[in-house]
């Protein structure tokens, strides 16, 4: 009624999450209620720009269709349930999403520069051998609104709202938590629109970065149509070791990926490439190791972050020698390749590279549905 209280919403899952929803799809949904297009741009900037989660905060739109907005929808974002921080400040949150499912984001100020960690899976479908997170099974993809959340969780943590044009706290995205991106292209694709969004999260590409373990098909695809930084989990040079660091390698070797990689647009040295690698004793850090690095990265404009091995219980790996990390990176600079050895951030809360691991598993059906394996058994 106009004029009068704003009505009670109904339950929350009963209600439609704007949280994640693209400027189209917002006109459409405004059209429904048989609003204009305007409408939609007005809600876009209250939830992406300025962060709201409520609709009466919504102060240019009228209080009638504030209400009705609240009784049919609901602007999400994942439950904290456990805030971390570390002894050199990296942050780490452990997010519950609706289903009970549970991911990390990790946020690491530096100077003059934060970077946010953001998940793209529940688990890994990968099982790359040296990677904590590699051990939980992938259980699922994340929505388009729940890896754009962790970025919204992380601005409401940090104070940053409405969208900064400057002196950010996070200034870079980095798609290198949880999961494979590219095993969850769309959806990922749709978070990275919106954090590009001039009107709405306001990241430049060139402060997106996609890390993958090097989903060749995906990559050309992404190259094409996300436009982001691009970063390789790569952590071997030969395909014997890789294959068995980095399983997928068996399905798309090292020529292969690199291929696409020499093929990504706007590649420059402006727009390196970024090569990860982790130092293991004794198994990649060796010189004939750097030195066939090189030889298979050359004509590609590269950036190589060497990382220490972070341990974690039951790795059968060890963090290689600080002198025979830093011999590896001088083989490579000395070959006129920027290498850069990264420090370890947050590893006393379990929140440096490799580390990240939630409680979720995948669940059978027939345990989600309540029986026994003897139930099925007599089925």
């Amino acid at each position: 009624m106009p004029g009068g209280p704003m009505a009670a919403p109904a339950d929350a899952e009963s209600r439609k999450d704007l949280m994640g929803l693209t400027r189209d799809e917002l006109v459409r949904e405004m059209e429904s209620l048989g609003e204009k297009r305007f409408r939609a741009d007005q809600i876009f900037n209250w939830i992406y720009f300025r962060g709201v989660t409520g609709f009466e905060d919504m102060t240019d739109i009228s209080k009638p269709l504030r209400a009705r907005l609240a009784e049919t929808y609901r602007i999400g974002r994942p439950e904290i349930v456990t805030a971390q921080v570390s002894a050199d400040g990296t942050r780490k949150w452990l997010l519950r999403l609706s289903d009970g499912n549970e991911v990390e984001t990790v946020f690491i100020p530096e100077p003059g520069r934060g970077t946010l960690c953001v998940s793209s899976q529940v688990g890994c479908t990968l099982t790359c051998s040296f990677c904590h997170t590699g051990t939980q099974a992938w259980v699922r993809n994340l929505t388009a609104a729940e890896i754009a959340g962790q970025v919204m969780m992380a601005r409401d943590e940090l104070g940053e709202w409405p969208t900064p044009s400057d002196d950010r706290r996070i200034t870079n995205v980095v798609l290198m938590g949880m999961g494979e991106p590219l095993f969850n292209y769309d959806h990922v694709k749709a978070a990275v629109d919106l954090c590009k969004d001039e009107k709405g999260l306001n990241f430049s590409r060139r402060r997106i970065t996609l890390s993958t373990s090097g989903i060749v098909p995906e990559i050309r695809r992404a190259g094409a149509e996300m436009q982001v930084m691009l970063a390789i989990s790569l952590h071997a040079a030969r395909d014997a070791l890789r294959d068995e660091l980095v399983p997928v390698n068996r399905r798309w070797p090292i020529r292969e990926l690199l291929a696409a990689c020499r093929d990504y647009p706007s590649l420059s040295n402006a727009r390196r490439i970024t090569f990860e690698y982790v130092m293991l004793k004794g198994v990649n850090d060796s010189d004939a190791d750097a030195r066939e690095l090189l030889r298979v990265l050359e004509g590609i404009p590269s950036k190589i972050n060497l990382i220490p091995f972070n341990p974690w219980p039951g790795s059968r790996y060890e963090t290689s020698d600080p002198g025979r990390v830093q011999r590896f990176g001088e083989i490579i600079r000395n070959a006129g390749i920027m290498a850069t050895i990264r420090r370890p951030r947050g590893s006393d809360i379990a929140a440096a590279c490799g580390q990240l691991k939630s409680q979720s598993e995948r669940i059978p059906a027939y345990k989600r549905r309540g029986e026994t394996k003897g139930d099925r058994a007599g089925a």
